[in-house]
């Protein structure tokens, strides 16, 4: 690999491990906490249910939009982005 494929690729790695590192956080370390959470309330809710029922689903759906964005900017500037 030349030198623009290998920072690509450490790039997109690192990418990779935030992003499920993220989603384990809000995958399994929130739900394991839940009964610690509930002690706060968020719009009405106790903080552990709203996680569990709403708030996880929220964050993982803006995750797939931030990775996306994310992956596009390393591509363009690695310069193996996709025509549009």
């Amino acid at each position: 690999m030349n030198g623009e494929q290998t920072t690509h690729w450490q790039r997109t790695r690192n990418l990779m491990w935030i992003t499920l590192a993220i989603w384990f956080v809000f995958s399994f370390v929130v739900h394991w906490f839940a009964d610690a959470l509930n002690g706060t309330s968020f719009l009405g809710f106790p903080l552990g249910f709203y996680m569990a029922a709403q708030g996880s689903l929220v964050v993982f759906v803006v995750l797939i939009f931030w990775f996306a964005r994310a992956q596009d900017k390393i591509d363009r500037e690695c310069g193996v982005a996709e025509e549009d």
